[in-house]
């Protein structure tokens, strides 16, 4: 059963360790095709980056993200951007199209995000978005799962990596025609080694240990992924699988 995460954001440790998520966006924004003066949501904001770009090529532009740190952020940019759960969105048909990208894994009642994407859409409005699917980042959470279980520990369940027919599905049911979705593997360069991706993304695993315990299983899980994720040019690489979708409001 899913938990619910205990990630935090920081814009600060975002911009340093994490910059290559909004980087990679740019496929995603090209299967949205935003057009000037579309009203777009921006659904899991972030600290605005992909927000900007969005704005830049004209749409009229709302950021949503549950952390405050991160609307602050997006807020530093110009944006205009709230503070507001994805699973609680209260916008009725007020977007030509809603947008998402690395933000829909965290958000573990998908039906109750799919119910308020679909309220927040003009009827033909498009729902376009990428995410963590099916076996994403497998190696490394497997690799956690077994160090905390050497400690006695459980690991968390807070994300959500469905296959495309899982989501799909749920699209349907939603009352969406699914244009296109699929899995994308993508192997993706780490700016520093795997240790910072674990104390980014994956602060669920390190939670039910003490502060003072937490480096040394990071370093143990950095050791037991060398073989699999260290290149022979020296960089380290995610073993990402994404899930990426358009989909329409009936």
């Amino acid at each position: 059963m899913a938990e619910p995460s205990l990630q935090q954001w920081h814009p600060e440790n975002y911009e340093a360790k994490a910059r290559f998520v909004s980087d990679l966006g740019a496929p995603v924004l090209a299967l949205l095709d935003p057009q000037p003066g579309e009203r777009v949501l921006d659904l899991g904001c972030g600290d605005g980056a992909l927000t900007e770009q969005l704005v830049a090529l004209g749409a009229r532009v709302i950021g949503v993200d549950a952390s405050a740190a991160m609307v602050a952020g997006a807020r530093a940019r110009g944006l205009e951007a709230q503070m507001l759960n994805g699973q609680e969105l209260k916008f009725e048909a007020g977007f030509e199209a809603v947008f998402s990208n690395a933000a829909l894994h965290w958000m573990l009642q998908p039906e109750r995000v799919i119910a308020g994407v679909h309220r927040a859409l003009v009827p033909g409005g498009r729902f376009v978005a990428e995410m963590g699917g099916h076996g994403n980042v497998a190696e490394i959470h497997g690799a956690l799962e077994r160090a905390l279980d050497a400690r006695g520990l459980r690991a968390p369940h807070d994300t959500f990596f469905p296959t495309p027919e899982h989501y799909g599905a749920m699209l349907e049911a939603g009352g969406f025609g699914v244009e296109s979705i699929s899995l994308i593997p993508r192997p993706t360069p780490l700016p520093g080694d795997v240790g910072d991706w674990i104390t980014t993304f994956a602060q669920g695993f390190l939670a039910p240990l003490p502060p003072e315990e937490r480096p040394a299983l990071v370093a143990e899980v950095v050791e037991a992924l060398r073989p699999q994720l260290l290149g022979a040019d020296g960089c380290w690489r995610a073993d990402y699988v994404r899930l990426r979708f358009r989909a329409i409001r009936r």
